[in-house]
């Protein structure tokens, strides 16, 4: 059967630089930090002491009091950046068929909050099991992707994904698959993740993998400087409405651009550390470009996975010059979790926003925080420092590595009719 061309109809975002994509996109173009002292929990004994909170986030700004407290924050979020989505996207009672609109979401931890709450107040009490009712909806990983179901009527295909900080580019590539295998005429998707917390800070503190430069939090997120020293925590929710062409056109939704392919790999290698010569990376990155029928020339801009940690950056710019070769050079590449932080199991539906943006825009959003040159990365490499630069952006591709050797990445192109 021939393949259904999928295309991008709706967008939604809640991030620490804004609460809406508008907001988002501004601030990654004017190369704004996330980052400050953390404001959700007391943190001072901790050895990390900031990160990338969403601002202001009132709960009951967006649901009443009752139906918040079913929710734990990361699901809140999920709702937020959906319903800005399918507004976006124009999706209405009578433009589609709610039996092949589905909802494939993902997230990297869950309700970490929820599980840490209730298991501090069961250990605080005389051992009497007294939980919250809805302590298990509330944490887990697939009641977003059900809550987003049932706020807007879809019964289409409906689960989660994870695979920890690739979990929403997974969720992209299997939303996109379910549209052009012809499963369903829409798939919201995307991830959620919202983990600062001291169970949160806690545990990547103890893995020494969080920046503790706590004496300048907005320079802490430094991708591809020789003085990065860890990666800084965010949190937030991206969303995307995938569409079929065909779908898309006869109901007259706008289009953004076209999801052109993607691709999953493995490391096999080691649990939290990259391949050291990033080959897991490599052959990602060539499998998205043999799904989307694209050579390496055809990309413009990689939105790199580049957390800011010692061994990964490396391993992602050598993973680059491999598939590249010298068009590698020719490429912009820029990490924007130096202003969002590392959102875990949102970054990848964040960071592919991005891309949509610079391709729909024909700007390269920065890498913002570069100080000091690393002599071990390549100085011919575009990382786009500080700055954003325009350029048309025919083709994007965005990057995202988890811990346990996931690596996914996906192709998004400017839409040709």
């Amino acid at each position: 059967m021939a393949l259904k061309r999928v295309v991008v109809t709706g967008l939604g975002a809640l991030t620490p630089l804004g609460k809406t994509v508008d907001e988002y996109w501004q601030g990654l173009t004017d190369g704004v930090s996330g980052c400050d002292l953390v404001q959700q929990f007391d943190i001072s004994k901790f050895k990390t002491r900031f990160a990338c909170e969403v601002k202001n986030f009132e709960p009951t700004d967006y649901f009443d009091r009752k139906e918040a407290r079913k929710m734990d924050r990361y699901c809140q979020f999920a709702l937020v950046a959906s319903d800005e989505a399918v507004k976006d996207a124009g999706i209405t009672k009578e433009n589609v068929n709610p039996d092949r609109v589905g909802v494939i979401f993902a997230s990297g931890i869950g309700g970490l909050i929820t599980f840490q709450e209730e298991v501090v107040n069961f250990a605080s009490g005389d051992g009497t099991p007294r939980f919250n009712p809805f302590f298990i909806p509330k944490m887990i990983l697939d009641i977003a992707a059900g809550q987003i179901s049932m706020r807007h009527g879809f019964r289409g295909p409906n689960f989660a994904v994870v695979s920890a900080c690739a979990s929403s580019t997974n969720a992209i590539i299997d939303a996109f698959d379910n549209i052009r295998l012809n499963k369903a005429d829409i798939v919201i998707t995307g991830g959620s993740e919202a983990v600062i917390s001291a169970a949160g800070v806690g545990g990547f503190n103890a893995m020494k993998a969080l920046s503790e430069r706590n004496d300048d939090p907005k320079t802490a997120s430094r991708p591809f400087d020789k003085d990065r020293d860890g990666f800084v925590m965010g949190e937030g929710a991206g969303v995307l409405v995938l569409e079929s062409l065909e779908h898309a056109l006869a109901r007259g939704a706008k289009i953004y651009c076209e999801i052109a392919g993607g691709g999953a790999t493995a490391d096999a290698y080691h649990i939290t550390a990259p391949h050291p010569e990033g080959l897991g990376a490599k052959n990602v990155m060539g499998a998205a470009l043999a799904d989307a029928g694209l050579k390496p020339e055809d990309i413009d801009y990689i939105n790199v996975h580049g957390t800011s940690t010692p061994l990964g950056d490396i391993a992602e710019t050598k993973a680059i010059l491999s598939v590249f070769g010298d068009h590698a050079y020719d490429l912009n590449i820029s990490s924007t979790k130096s202003m969002t932080g590392h959102c875990l199991g949102a970054a990848g539906a964040l960071e592919a926003l991005a891309c949509i943006m610079a391709v729909t825009k024909d700007v390269i959003p920065p890498t913002i925080n570069h100080f000091t040159d690393d002599p071990e990365l390549d100085p011919k490499l575009n990382f786009t420092f500080n700055k954003a630069q325009h350029k048309t952006v025919n083709a994007a591709l965005s990057n995202t590595f988890g811990f346990g050797g996931h690596n996914a990445s996906v192709i998004i192109r400017k839409y040709v009719p």
